[in-house]
Formats: structure tokens, sequence, C-alpha cells
């Protein structure tokens, strides 16, 4: 297909990067700590090897139930800064004793200053199923705590990045120069991706999808698209909670369905099933951050035999 290979083409030129839960293990380098690869993403694109990155939660482990082992503690007061993404299942359990065990760890939450979300999309509104929808304003429709996920949303990343270049520049000032040219070039690295995903969704097949877990309400908000979660209350569906989802699927015509490593897929298989859509694994949590992305613009955009 000529949009994927041209896709693929571009990413794996442009954004394409390396990965692995650190950016380096040299004794000398002082460390930053994240929640999440993605950030350690971002941060190496700004800091480059000036420090050390190590990512708390790892890959294929969801940061919404995962528990840190006794070392993780340790390994955090080696740290200058933890990078917070702010609002996190982890980080909402486990940030205060973390804190509280690494008194000198500077804390910073990198989605201060990010117009957020309300709600994950696991409250059940009859009218509408459980979804997240932007309105004009850029708010949600469903109601609750806070959408974490911000990460979805290359909008929302330039503000979370320039939170984290803040923080690394009061730390090192001598390598401010390094560090805002890496902010300036993953800022171009970032509308670049921006724009290809504009591309990739103008006059896609529909406009909804389904994702178990609601990992991409912000991303649906930067691009005029609906997420309806499969998870109700970060449980599984009852019944008639699936019920609803699959009239609401046919009603709109969803054709793609997203499951996430390290959550359930039963529920999202039979909901594909009884309403004649795909299912495809994708990895928000994926350390190429800029290239997951365009591969769920991709499946969003592919033609479909409707």
């Amino acid at each position: 297909m000529q949009k994927y290979l041209f896709i693929v083409l571009l990413s794996s030129l442009a954004l394409g990067c390396g990965s692995g839960t650190k950016n380096g293990n040299a004794e000398d380098k002082r460390v930053l700590t994240v929640t999440i690869e993605p950030q350690r993403y971002f941060l190496d694109q700004i800091v480059g090897d000036a420090f050390t990155v190590n990512t708390l939660v790892p890959p294929g482990t969801s940061p919404e139930t995962y528990e840190p082992a006794p070392s993780v503690m340790i390994d955090m007061g080696k740290s200058d800064i933890y990078f917070m993404v702010g609002g996190l299942g982890f980080e909402n359990a486990w940030s205060k004793r973390l804190t509280e065990n690494n008194p000198d760890v500077t804390i910073v939450n990198c989605s201060e200053g990010i117009d957020l979300m309300e709600g994950h999309g696991h409250n059940h509104d009859h009218a509408h199923g459980h979804h997240d929808q932007a309105d004009g304003h850029g708010h949600a429709h469903s109601h609750g705590a806070m959408d974490p996920h911000v990460w979805s949303s290359p909008l929302a990343v330039k503000i979370f990045i320039r939170n984290m270049l803040g923080a690394v520049v009061k730390a090192d000032p001598d390598n401010e120069e390094i560090f805002r040219t890496g902010f300036d070039e993953f800022s171009v690295k970032i509308d670049r991706t921006d724009s290809l995903i504009r591309n990739l969704l103008v006059n896609i097949p529909s406009k909804s999808f389904i994702i178990y877990h609601p990992a991409l309400g912000y991303f649906a908000r930067d691009y005029g698209l609906y997420q309806y979660s499969v998870e109700f209350e970060g449980k599984s569906p009852s019944p008639s909670q699936i019920k609803e989802l699959v009239d609401i699927a046919r009603k709109e015509k969803i054709n793609t369905v997203f499951i996430q490593r390290g959550f359930d897929t039963k529920n999202a298989a039979v909901i594909a099933q009884e309403i004649g859509a795909e299912v495809f694994e994708i990895d928000p949590l994926r350390y190429e951050w800029d290239e997951e992305l365009l591969r769920i613009a991709t499946i969003l955009a592919r033609e479909t035999d409707e």
C-alpha cells in the first residue's frame, strides 16, 4: 500500500532512534529518571549523552498497575530529577513514597500547563457509550478523573518537553546551549510528525475507533476523532456494556479495534468479530514515540472493503 510504504520510509529516515531502557551506563554520568519509555525518548532528544536516563516502568508493563521493587527506591536516590507524567496510576500510588524516600531528588510534573481532559473514557454514558470526544474548546464530554495520557498528543508533547527543558537547564546550566539545540530540533520533528498524521487522517473511512484501555484521548482530540473504550471504570465490561458498544460501533461503522501490550484481548476480540472490524495491537508506551503515532494513524487511514 503506497501510503503505508511512504510513511514507513519517512519515519525510518527522519524519525528513527534506538531503543532500550537506558541511554547510557557510564558511572560518571548524572542520572535522570522518568516513568515511561516515551519520556525517555523525549529526554534523549534534548540531553543527548549528557545524562543517563532511567525508566521506572519496564516495557510491556502497565503504568496503571505497576508496583516497583525495593531496588527502584534505591535507584531513584541516584537521580538528579524524577520526571513524572502527572496522574498515571503508578505515580498516584507511589510518587509520595518515592519522594519521601528520596528527598534530594527534584520532582517535575511534565504535564504542567497542558489543557487536561476530564475522564479516561471510563464512565458510561447511555447516550454516547464510554468514549472521549473533544468539543470546540478542546475539552472531553466524559467526566471523571483527569486523563493522564497526554503523550498521545504531539501538541501536548511540545508543552511536555518545555517542562523537561527548563528542569535540565536548571540542573546543568553549563550545557544549556546543547539542551536548547536538542529541544529546537526535536520540536521541528514533533511538528513534522503532527503534519504527517494530519495528512494521513484526511478523509479517513471512519473517525471513530475502539480501544481496550483509553490511552488515545488526546490523540483523538487533536485530530477530530472519537475514542470508545472497551474497559469500563478500569475493569472488564459487562455483557450489557459490550452489547451497547457493539450497537454504537455498528451505527458509526467502526472498522478498527486497538489492543495494547499488557492488556486483556478477549473482549476486544469478541467485539471486533461481532462488528466485522480488524484488530491491531499497538504500544502507546513504545520508546519510538513518533513512529508509533504514525503507525496508529496509518492503520486508521487504511483502505477497507466497505
